[in-house]
């Protein structure tokens, strides 16, 4: 795999988008990431997942990051999910950071965190919050970030595999 990764935001998600998105869900939920859904994880289920986000990417409610490779292919994605509630306009959730096994090791999950930051930023987010399961190696890498380790919920969901997992909880402030 080349190393040249090109990180960009999404505004509206063609369908080409959509069967590349479901692709990199289908690996990474093959690869035992606790992202919300179970295995076997067909690829028609997780390209409707992403065809339901669809206008609240379209509508700015949700920031679409991804990677493409050399190749032009989407090897990653995050979420910026803007917080809907009156008393919460400074904040944002991060979710689904995906990174396909065939490009990790290439600083991608962390090229796509600081753009979901800088994103973030430019819509006048000043805290972000994310969940991950606890021992992945994304805590590593969140914590590598500079993000802020809350606390652990013990069984909050299931590996893909079943067998309950715990989540560890973060937040990151926005200069």
């Amino acid at each position: 795999m080349s190393d040249r990764i090109v990180i960009r935001q999404l505004d509206i998600l063609q369908e080409a988008d959509i069967e590349q998105l479901a692709d990199v869900l289908v690996d990474c939920v093959d690869g035992g990431a606790s992202v919300s859904f179970m295995q076997p994880l067909s690829h028609l289920k997780a390209a409707s997942f992403w065809r339901g986000l669809a206008a609240d990417i379209s509508a700015g409610r949700r920031l679409l990051m991804i990677a493409r490779d050399a190749q032009g292919a989407i090897v990653g994605t995050v979420q910026v999910i803007l917080a809907s509630s009156e008393n919460q306009p400074h904040r944002a959730d991060i979710a689904k950071m995906l990174v396909h096994r065939r490009a990790r090791q290439h600083g991608i999950g962390a090229a796509l965190m600081r753009a979901a930051e800088t994103a973030a930023r430019s819509v006048g987010r000043t805290l972000l919050v994310l969940d991950t399961a606890t021992g992945s190696e994304a805590e590593r890498l969140y914590a590598k970030l500079g993000w802020i380790r809350v606390g652990v919920v013990p069984d909050y969901a299931l590996w893909p595999t079943r067998g309950f997992c715990g989540t560890t909880f973060y937040y990151r402030r926005l200069a």
